[in-house]
């Protein structure tokens, strides 16, 4: 717990400053003040992410990587400490003292949780292989070779990879499932504001369904897994958009900035998942005024940042696998020979739909949705995850009678809740056809619930109801961490995070290098390196593992 709560000090400071001197940025050349803390983080946590990316092309992300972040970090210090100053004064004086009292608690919480817990499956089958090879090698050609599972190129192992501290500590931390719960925890603060105000916003049903996520996975964030990154990434991007729309301004030169820069961060939304794309229909919004306004130099600025965050991540994933996306093997566009064969590929993307359908049997994946449906919704979930879903599926038929409504009474006002509605409806939709585990698309269900439900009760205007149904849920809830906190304070990891899972292993030769494999299963966890869940037909590309692997010839 103390490891985990010293490395986000770490985190803060590097994405704090780092984010400062985007929002200053920002507001130079774009005149629009980034506001809240947490979007001064999050645009420091991409930035940090996509430097991590691009460092890993050309070197192992370990303590040269974190010298040169360190040193910007200090140049910004130095050149902006005066606005630094003023803003940090600005923000604890706009915070109320019950936030000021909740965010060290939250921290608290948060690290607790972080330094303990549920492992997830795949964190042990290939996360942290993943970010090992980061802190080892940064990025080898056709890695994939080795174990398919690593073309799975989440930017999520490059921000655990920059701050795991590997290199430092001697053991690798894995915090950043934790500092991303963390931060939306700080986001959701926000609802505070409806028992001054009596009444709820649609964002604030949007953090209602970010607490309910939170406090769903509190006892899983030790795992580094990309699945809690990108759910939390995406619940922050809805938030701020909703939050927005509500004091949208009336400047014309002010309003899209916002909406531009959270597209963004719909595009490393992308990079952390690549099923998470659809976050970027959101994109019609700016694009639209833009486009109306031919103003060409803005529409090229944030075409360009999200070119600059998606192609390191791109370029890894060539380099990974030899294909630009992976799984998807029908864009090919890359001759190099350590390029991943197509059908092993196929077979890969098919086993992990029909694992998410509850069919066990990759020759099932063109099974009809109508023929699988039933039983996953019998088999798979709970009692208040079937009701989740319900609702999603009667939301999708209101959603229609809604924008149906809107568009024959030409409430243009209505356009933009519109967007946000079929934007994650179309995510959901995409989730639930393609691999619906819930931990991929818990954003999507939750948010479909309650900001349909949002919109229905602010027309209706009976929101007192849900108020009562948070209060209750929050009370339960809160017995339920005590429970948690109480059966588990034993486990000693206040000092060092609890680590990756230890498995036997059995060791081979290739080229002269020894690698492992399981002695049972197909996890391997971290500590033994290289290794995959089997020992594939490759062979090393050059005389080390830096050259990397390709098929046998």
């Amino acid at each position: 717990m103390l490891s985990v709560g010293l490395n986000w000090i770490y985190v803060i400071l590097t994405t704090f400053c780092v984010g400062y001197g985007i929002a200053y940025l920002v507001e130079k050349k774009l005149h629009y003040r980034i506001r809240g803390m947490d979007s001064v983080l999050m645009a420091g946590l991409v930035a940090v992410t996509v430097y991590a990316e691009l460092f890993s092309l050309l070197y192992k992300v370990g303590a040269v990587a974190n010298g040169i972040l360190l040193a910007v970090c200090a140049v910004v210090l130095f050149l902006l400490h005066r606005q630094i100053r003023r803003g940090l004064g600005d923000w604890w004086r706009e915070t109320s003292r019950i936030k000021k009292v909740l965010l060290p608690i939250l921290f608290l919480l948060w690290a607790y949780f972080s330094s303990r817990g549920y492992m997830a499956y795949d964190s042990d089958l290939y996360h942290a292989q993943s970010i090992r090879w980061m802190e080892e090698y940064g990025v080898v050609p056709g890695l994939g070779n080795l174990h398919e599972r690593f073309a799975y190129n989440s930017a999520a192992f490059a921000v655990n990879a920059l701050y795991s501290m590997k290199w430092l500590l001697g053991r690798s931390l894995h915090t950043a499932s934790g500092f991303f719960a963390l931060l939306l925890s700080a986001t959701a603060l926000e609802l505070g504001r409806t028992w001054k105000e009596k009444k709820l916003r649609l964002a604030d049903y949007a953090m209602i369904g970010a607490v309910y996520y939170l406090v769903t996975i509190w006892d899983e964030v030790t795992a580094p897994s990309s699945d809690y990154l990108i759910m939390c990434t995406l619940f922050f991007i809805v938030i701020k958009w909703l939050l927005c729309l509500e004091r949208d301004s009336s400047a014309a030169g002010e309003k899209l900035v916002p909406y531009g820069l959270l597209c963004v961060a719909g595009v490393y939304a992308l990079t952390l998942k690549l099923t998470a794309g659809l976050i970027l229909l959101l994109v019609i919004k700016p694009a639209v005024s833009l486009i109306r306004g031919k103003r060409w130099r803005e529409i090229l600025l944030y075409l360009g940042l999200g070119l600059l965050v998606c192609l390191p991540w791109m370029a890894r994933t060539v380099v990974i696998s030899g294909w630009l996306l992976y799984p998807f093997p029908a864009l090919d566009l890359f001759s190099v020979d350590w390029k991943m064969p197509a059908g092993p590929i196929a077979v890969d993307a098919a086993q992990i739909k029909t694992w998410g359908r509850a069919l066990y049997d990759a020759r099932l994946v063109d099974l009809p949705m109508h023929q699988w449906f039933p039983g996953w919704f019998s088999t798979t979930l709970s009692g208040m995850e079937k009701l989740l879903i319900l609702g999603d599926l009667a939301c999708i038929l209101l959603f229609v009678i809604y924008a149906v409504f809107s568009l024959v009474k030409k409430r243009k006002e209505n356009l933009d809740v519109l967007l946000v509605l079929a934007t994650v409806i179309s995510s959901y939709a995409f989730w639930q056809y393609s691999a619906p585990i819930l931990r991929y698309g818990y954003a999507y269900v939750l948010l479909v619930d309650l900001l349909m439900a949002g919109v229905i009760l602010q027309k209706l205007r009976r929101q007192r109801i849900l108020y009562a149904l948070i209060c209750l849920y929050g009370g339960y809830k809160l017995v339920m961490m005590g429970d948690y906190i109480r059966g588990n304070y034993l486990v000693d990891a206040y000092i060092w995070q609890q680590d990756y899972g230890s498995y036997e292993v059995v060791s081979y030769e290739l080229g002269g290098i020894t690698f492992y494999a399981p002695a049972m299963g197909d996890r391997a966890g971290y500590d033994y390196f290289p290794a995959a869940p089997t020992q594939p037909e490759i062979e090393l590309r050059g005389e080390g593992l830096k050259d990397g692997f390709r098929p046998v010839q």
